[in-house]
């Protein structure tokens, strides 16, 4: 996977890696593969100034952003085991998997989370990094911050000499019964994983992926992370899931990936927002819906052609491209993966124009 990050930043150093919200400017910010690759570098150094070796496990619970890459890639390159978090979960349930995967380093977004954490702590952590410096003054020595961590420079991008079949990450899964399941996945496991996707559904360095899906979830961290990073393509990362509806107009991604669960609720909010029209908007919507999705079983092979399928340009002018824009007007591909789409929300968003995948 760092050889991956290697290959990418040499192919295409200018191309625009990542794309992220700074709150504190209120812009949105990019960043390249060669500047991306210099702080990997800066992030490997700090590492290397930590009692680390091959095949230790650290562990990372953060929102979606640059910073999980850039640990991620750092912690790769140097032969570590990650160990990702989901950023919403109990104190707890990740006190648990710190101690069960014997955690050595933990990267947490700010003071706060350490303060639910820090009672029940293994002895096994030594090193706590916070990404936002701690508003009141940390008395645990192992507790950093990154702005104090990090080097001025970074180190080469080289490999530890790590194989294919070595452990990359450990995915801790609910399952059915008991703790959580400890899932070690390869090298191997993961990039087979992304290249089959890219050899299902072609990707492009044009595209441009919206990350909401936390990426402490294998599919968001697969399809969302290490597939655009193997074609090329840019990923933006969304500010909030509560933010998502803004994001999309002013991201306006080529490409979505999300559960099933999103796009229900989706297409419920549309119908909600008819229920105040009048009776022949919702007409039209139905009408569109219904041409839309024939139109879509005829191009799939599954259906003849019929008559009523005239009507389908008129149709998606005045309803159905106004319903795209709501999600940047340039979606040429929507995920939903974690569980079965149903049928409903399916039918309305193919027949909109919106190809949703099952994932």
């Amino acid at each position: 996977l760092d050889g991956l990050f290697r290959e990418r930043t040499g192919r295409t150093p200018d191309a625009v890696a990542y794309r992220y919200f700074d709150r504190e400017t209120s812009r949105w910010r990019r960043m390249t593969w060669e500047e991306t690759a210099r702080e990997v570098g800066r992030w490997r150094a700090a590492l290397q100034g930590e009692s680390l070796a091959p095949g230790d496990r650290v562990a990372v619970c953060l929102g979606n952003r640059p910073e999980w890459v850039l640990f991620d890639q750092a912690a790769l390159a140097e032969g570590l085991v990650v160990v990702p978090l989901y950023f919403g979960d109990r104190p707890e349930s990740l006190l648990y998997i710190l101690r069960d995967a014997k955690a050595k380093l933990l990267f947490l977004d700010r003071e706060e989370r350490w303060k639910d954490l820090e009672p029940g702590v293994p002895d096994t952590l030594e090193r706590v990094l916070l990404r936002l410096p701690a508003a009141d003054k940390v008395s645990d020595p192992r507790v950093r911050d990154l702005a104090s961590w990090l080097p001025a420079r970074g180190t080469r991008l080289e490999t530890a000499g790590r194989g294919p079949e070595d452990l990359a990450t450990i995915v801790y899964t609910s399952g059915t019964v008991g703790h959580p399941k400890g899932v070690m996945l390869s090298h191997r496991n993961i990039l087979w994983n992304a290249h089959s996707g890219l050899r299902s559904v072609p990707v492009y360095r044009e595209d441009l992926f919206l990350s909401f899906l936390p990426l402490s979830h294998t599919l968001e961290r697969t399809v969302g992370y290490y597939l655009p990073m193997m074609a090329g393509a840019c990923v933006a990362y969304a500010r909030s899931v509560h933010e998502l509806a803004e994001d999309l107009r002013t991201v306006r991604p080529t490409v979505l990936i999300a559960v099933p669960r999103l796009f229900s609720r989706m297409a419920s909010g549309i119908r909600k927002g008819l229920d105040k029209k009048s009776g022949a908007a919702r007409c039209l919507f139905d009408a569109a819906v219904r041409t839309g999705w024939m139109d879509f079983e005829y191009r799939q092979g599954r259906r003849r052609w019929h008559p009523s399928l005239l009507g389908r340009p008129f149709l998606d002018r005045v309803v159905a491209r106004r319903i795209r824009e709501r999600f940047g007007g340039r979606l040429r591909l929507a995920v939903s993966g974690g569980a079965a789409l149903p049928p409903e929300p399916a039918r309305i968003f193919l027949g909109l124009g919106i190809p949703v995948l099952q994932g």
